[in-house]
């Protein structure tokens, strides 16, 4: 009897995870996002929380990150599009050495902030699993949207979201 009651336990908790992984590979998560302050690729220092009143893309990328790569012209083009309607993006970047951000840069240029995540404390906090890993955060500082991973065509859903935090 105990271990069909194990067994059980563990089967609903795998279960359960499942579900959880599932929901929040795209959708919608609720709460403040927690504030961070982290140096960027032009040695200014940027704090979320200064950001109150835009809507705020956080998007955390690494230099070998393959989806990462197709995703970056993607999120230029959002950041151009709708930047003059109040839309940030904040591109984290979680490699140790900030050395291999900088060379992806060069060749995949970016107008928006770049910041370095380089000892992954900002990347732990906001729970990163996956690279890509996308939140909208709306302009009083709560997350709306959570995207994980990254194939083409998600910049569509990325664009019909921040029209609506937008609009706001």
């Amino acid at each position: 009897m105990i271990k069909q009651q194990h067994l059980f336990s563990r089967t609903l908790l795998l279960i359960t995870a499942i579900v959880f992984s599932a929901s929040t590979l795209a959708g919608a998560v609720t709460g403040k996002a927690p504030d961070f302050t982290l140096k960027s690729n032009n040695g200014k220092n940027v704090k979320l929380s200064e950001l109150r009143g835009d809507v705020v893309m956080v998007n955390f990328w690494a230099s070998w990150c393959g989806p990462c790569r197709q995703e970056m012209p993607a999120l230029e083009s959002l950041y151009k599009r709708y930047k003059d309607l109040g839309f940030v993006i904040l591109g984290v970047n979680i490699d140790e050495d900030p050395s291999k951000a900088d060379a992806m840069l060069s060749t995949i240029p970016v107008s928006f902030p770049v910041l370095y995540d380089n000892t992954k404390a900002v990347s732990e906090l906001y729970r990163v699993q996956a690279m890509p890993t996308t939140y909208l955060i709306d302009r009083d500082g709560n997350f709306r949207y959570l995207h994980r991973a990254y194939k083409p065509g998600y910049e569509d859903k990325y664009a019909q979201q921040i029209k609506t935090l937008v609009r706001e």
